[in-house]
């Protein structure tokens, strides 16, 4: 494996993260494109191409690598297909594996956005050593994946392991993209947090907020958290308010597959203990005994989106090309 590579593509909601990869799990050189500005999915391959390439050349061209694996949202790993992803612009089955395979001209192999950043997490991070853990991302949507004895569920059709699509609230808010109501996502996500303070603003009009300075377009989880480290009540309550869903989202979790620790990682983490405190509080609540103080909940040890783009580039090593 002397000089060899591979790539990592990450592909989220809103941003495509990718880079080179060493084999010792050393990423080289990495960069991003917008995931949603393309409306056909041959465009956007087109300007990741673009981005790509000259790395892929830097690194001594197509001849030092392995291959390039992917993390996408609803990756099916067994097809190579992106299927029905909600918080995309491409609809229906796209064959994503086998188009940037034909587009680079290197074996391609993809799985689902989550379990990308599970297995980055079991090689290189926080869950180096551990064969029970589960990996919750909390970015515009919420994804997740489940290790069960050192090994990631992908369940008969490699779907398995959709926990933020799980129904904490029956009949409650309303997810655009699904039409379902009351999942994990439309609550626990960026998008969530941005949804709930503008249902808190508007149930509690009399209520003085430094929330009330931004439009509705500008408002943003990064602008909740920025006046909630100022005092702010209304944007503490919706960071608490949050913790208590996911928390209690996360103690169903603990006592379907117990795992030894949960891995938060995404975009909201950088709420820090304004997230982390009440989710741990509300999960414990909701634990059975024989549960509780038993359960790790940490922050990925891995920077913003490496686990992503490492866990990806894992799945390609074993082709050894």
């Amino acid at each position: 494996m002397k000089d060899k590579f591979a790539v990592g593509i990450d592909i989220g909601g809103t941003t495509t993260k990718f880079g080179v990869v060493n084999n010792h799990g050393e990423i080289l050189e990495q960069d991003r494109i917008p995931s949603n500005e393309h409306e056909v999915v041959e465009d956007f391959i087109d300007d990741l191409y673009e981005k790509l390439m000259p790395m892929i050349e830097r690194s001594g061209g197509v001849q030092h690598f392995v291959g390039i694996g992917i993390g996408a949202p609803n990756g099916n790993i067994y097809t190579g297909t992106i299927e029905y992803a909600p918080n995309l612009k491409w609809k229906g089955i796209i064959p994503i594996a086998e188009l940037i395979n034909k587009k680079f001209n290197l074996k391609t192999k993809l799985t689902n956005d989550a379990n990308a950043a599970a297995m980055g997490e079991m090689m290189y991070g926080a869950c180096k050593n551990m064969k029970h853990f589960i990996t919750i991302t909390l970015g515009t949507g919420v994804g997740s994946g489940i290790v069960i004895d050192g090994k990631i569920v992908v369940g008969h059709d490699g779907f398995a392991g959709e926990l933020g699509h799980t129904i904490i609230r029956p009949g409650g808010r309303l997810h655009k993209s699904t039409g379902m109501r009351g999942s994990l996502e439309s609550y626990a996500s960026a998008t969530g947090v941005r949804e709930t303070a503008i249902e808190m603003l508007t149930q509690y009009p009399e209520d003085p907020s430094l929330l009330r300075n931004y439009s509705i377009n500008e408002l943003t989880s990064e602008s909740v958290y920025e006046c909630a480290m100022q005092g702010d009540t209304i944007a503490n309550n919706i960071f608490e308010f949050t913790g208590q869903i996911l928390g209690e989202s996360l103690a169903n979790f603990v006592m379907f597959s117990s795992p030894a620790a949960i891995v938060l990682f995404g975009g909201l983490t950088k709420a820090g203990n304004l997230l982390l405190n009440p989710t741990k509080k509300h999960m414990e609540a909701n634990l059975l005994p024989i549960f509780q103080n038993k359960v790790k909940l940490i922050f990925s040890e891995l920077k913003e989106s490496d686990a992503a783009i490492l866990g990806a580039s894992a799945l390609v090593w074993d082709m050894k090309a």
